[in-house]
């Protein structure tokens, strides 16, 4: 059994460097544009914020200190800002509190593509895979990387994996393998070595293959009958220190070795076999979850509610019993389950768009986006994206263009005063929400809306979250952005975000910012209760100002 980190559930307060308001035009709306060039730009990363020192402790210019005070080992050793610890992530840079309505968004790179593939329809994944400051170590003070799936043509998703620099899009390394460009792969340490692997689908032969942090191929595992515009989650099932490779409704070891393939198809039908990992009944080892049915980690049905069609399945606590629950998209609307499979209630349609793949079957995103200590949910329909209560009453709704596929959204407080930014990419613009639904910016982005969606991370280790997104040519051939858009706030004054995105099913507790799978997961839904956002610290933990004084 290998032994693998810990969890740590102490809190952290961090500081954060932000800086003056942002500008917009008379509407209150702002606009971003981009230039198409042949390869990624980059500007002055113009940091205002005040860094710690190495240490931890408050820097000879007057940097803040770190608050650790309920570390509980008083006099201890400073935390390590390069490796994770124990049940916490490495800590980065921090300065100065934002300032209220501190928001103005530029773009800080982006990039076009490389040999004719300039499209993607799946998420970014975020890591450390490069030794940037040449110490003979990957670790969190190196520049993250951000790895795309890019693809030349739609049908034949031909496609490489590309690893690029966060700071500048530069380009580390191109696939040796080409992989199949309509299905999201994962990232993290499969074998152990300390180093993330990236786990894809093969071009052409549908078999599951990983390849090594530099872009070798690492193996060739067992094919996958179901991989159509589906996406891959690692997680360690039985809790052995090993890790298995969930896609759709087969499971693999860490080898890429099929072990099991569940009875239920809602995992191999194309469209809807994201699954998701989670310890729904509290006994310790994890379950997989399709969607309308579950199964323990040796293939043993958990429940199965065969009159729902298929669906998205999102793992969160919507009604505060001890258990979570099953939020799942189908065509016929949204269900919730309980962790038993018993429905709590059945294909609502609130927003009254009928019944269809293109309105309803679309993955969530789980968040408290209004600050009530109480996490909401959001999706997108044909015509509109929306943020729901528990109970499935509309928060709000803003209008969007996207009759063409099953992306999702995400949310993150970019300015730290605890009411959350909703982001979605519909065929036109990436939007950023306001905490009533209206738009604070709009970025000119092109894509069919497969099963991307934009992502947030410290992508180049600033002390200052970013956002990406990708575009593609739709259906219809009209393109008109470049392949990858980073954004940041003009002089990167939004808070820290983890350094990490793994995979398409990402609710930050399944994976350490360096990429380690944990061996015991921590529930999500006690510890931060989101799905398909991200932290700034893996528990949970915020970053705040100094004490006034």
């Amino acid at each position: 059994m290998r032994a693998r980190a810990g969890w740590w559930t102490g809190a952290l307060a961090l500081g954060l460097g932000c800086g003056g308001p942002s500008e917009g035009d008379d509407t209150g709306v702002m606009s971003i544009t981009f230039g198409l060039t042949d390869s990624a730009t980059t500007e002055d990363p113009g940091m205002t914020s005040t860094p710690t020192s190495a240490d931890g402790t408050e820097s000879d210019d007057g940097g803040i200190k770190l608050d650790v005070g309920n570390l509980g080992d008083a006099g201890g050793p400073p935390l390590p800002t390069c490796e994770v610890v124990d049940g916490m992530d490495a800590v980065g840079e921090c300065g100065e509190q934002a300032p209220p309505d501190s928001f103005e968004p530029e773009v800080q790179w982006s990039w076009m593509g490389q040999d004719g593939q300039t499209q993607s329809i799946t998420i970014v994944l975020v890591a450390n895979l490069t030794d940037d400051d040449g110490d003979g170590a990957i670790n969190l003070c190196d520049v993250p990387d951000i790895v795309v799936n890019a693809f030349a043509n739609y049908g034949p998703w031909d496609a490489n994996l590309y690893a690029l620099d966060g700071a500048t899009g530069a380009v580390h390394w191109k696939s040796e393998v080409m992989v199949d460009g309509a299905v999201t792969p994962a990232l993290g340490d499969i074998d152990g070595d300390g180093l993330p692997e990236i786990v894809a689908v093969q071009y052409q032969t549908h078999a599951l293959v990983a390849f090594e942090n530099d872009g070798s191929l690492k193996w060739t595992g067992g094919v996958w009958p179901g991989y159509s515009f589906g996406a891959i989650a690692l997680a360690d099932l039985d809790n052995d220190g090993d890790v298995e490779i969930v896609a759709g409704n087969m499971v693999a070891d860490h080898t890429g070795l099929p072990l099991i393939t569940l009875a239920d198809q809602a995992g191999n039908s194309g469209f809807g076999n994201a699954s998701a990992v989670a310890d729904l009944d509290g006994d310790g080892d994890q379950e997989i979850v399709l969607g309308r049915s579950a199964y323990h980690h040796d293939g043993t049905q958990v429940f199965m509610q065969a009159a729902l069609d298929v669906g998205y399945p999102q793992v969160a606590d919507l009604d505060d019993d001890p258990l979570p629950e099953i939020l799942l998209e189908t065509a016929d609307g949204i269900t919730v389950l309980e962790h038993d499979g018993t429905i709590k209630y059945q294909e609502q349609r609130p927003t009254g768009a009928p019944a269809s793949n293109n309105s309803w079957m679309r993955p969530s995103t789980v968040h408290d986006f209004d600050g009530d200590g109480v996490s909401e949910y959001a999706l997108s329909s044909s015509a509109d994206y929306s943020v729901y209560e528990r109970d499935a009453s509309i928060v709000w709704t803003a209008p969007v263009v996207d009759s063409t596929g099953v992306a999702a959204g995400t949310a993150f407080d970019f300015l730290g005063d605890g009411i959350a930014e909703a982001m979605y990419a519909d065929e036109t613009n990436l939007y950023i929400f306001d905490g009533s639904g209206s738009p604070l910016l709009t970025v000119p982005r092109s894509s069919g809306t497969i099963i991307e969606y934009p992502v947030v991370a410290d992508v180049d280790n600033d002390g200052s979250a970013e956002i990406v997104v990708v575009s593609n040519e739709s259906f219809v051939g009209n393109q008109t952005a470049p392949l990858v858009q980073v954004i940041r706030d003009v002089d990167d004054r939004w808070i820290q975000a983890r350094r990490i995105w793994n995979q398409h099913t990402y609710h930050v507790t399944n994976v350490r910012e360096d990429g380690t799978i944990p061996q015991m997961e921590p529930p999500s839904w006690e510890l931060l209760n989101t799905y398909r956002t991200n932290a700034q610290i893996e528990n949970g933990g915020v970053c705040v100002p100094d004490p006034e004084g």
